[in-house]
């Protein structure tokens, strides 16, 4: 068991009333967890429907960021200025397995009649080669502001009510999810445009890179949308 100092600010203060409670998780429980387990326990949390955003000993993390033992983990509301707007889910980055269904529930919603979903998985066969695995690398801080930014546009030209997005890096092997995005609307025609659009444009603009490993070598992709060249 990992025993954290949980501090809380403005609203959240207000509504847990207090600023900062110390409580004990089990080793792996990641910061996401460890907020819905709050919201568990302080049932007056759940009425807080803006995003939160979460710090570690003073250091932005993303939701599936584990902290260590006596770590400092500050859960924040939107400050002045920097609320997402309401459309805009979980974006984040993951060494971890990426669990599609989890994110259509995080973009489930009652007003929402269709959620569409897009999983890129790491296939057998490219370009003639027998692959191996890939593996991905990212300019993680800008690859997360760059994916922000495509959730914001998918909201604003698109009449959506949520939309997540997760982006695997390191080993992906054959069968695994590399990149999933959920996207939930009131009608499906807005929803597959919305997360189609969320794709293509990650894969123009996200600085995020793959190496293939396949039968008698290994190549980077140029850019996520091509082939490797042929010898």
């Amino acid at each position: 068991m990992n025993r954290l100092r949980l501090k809380l600010f403005a609203t959240l203060r207000e509504r847990a009333r207090a600023s900062e409670l110390e409580r004990e998780f089990p080793d792996g429980t990641t910061v996401g967890e460890i907020w819905r387990r709050l919201q568990d326990e302080i049932p007056a949390l759940r009425g807080h429907l803006d995003s939160v955003r979460f710090a570690v000993n003073q250091e932005y993390v993303e939701d599936d960021f584990t902290p260590r033992a006596h770590d400092e983990v500050a859960i924040i509301p939107p400050v002045s200025g920097g609320a997402e707007p309401r459309w805009v889910g979980p974006i984040t980055i993951t060494r971890d397995r990426i669990d599609v269904a989890q994110l259509e529930r995080e973009v489930a919603d009652p007003s929402a009649g269709a959620i569409v979903t897009f999983a890129g998985t790491t296939r057998r066969e490219n370009a003639g080669r027998s692959v191996i695995r890939l593996e991905y690398e990212a300019y993680e801080p800008m690859a997360l502001s760059e994916i922000r930014k495509l959730a914001h546009e998918a909201g604003e030209r698109w009449n959506i009510v949520r939309i997540a997005i997760r982006h695997r890096v390191g080993r992906v092997d054959i069968g695994e999810t590399s990149v999933a995005i959920a996207v939930s609307a009131a009608h499906r025609a807005q929803a597959f445009e919305a997360c189609r659009f969320a794709i293509d444009r990650l894969k123009e603009i996200v600085p995020i890179w793959k190496k293939e490993y396949f039968e008698g070598g290994e190549v980077w992709v140029g850019c996520q949308t091509s082939h490797p060249p042929h010898p």
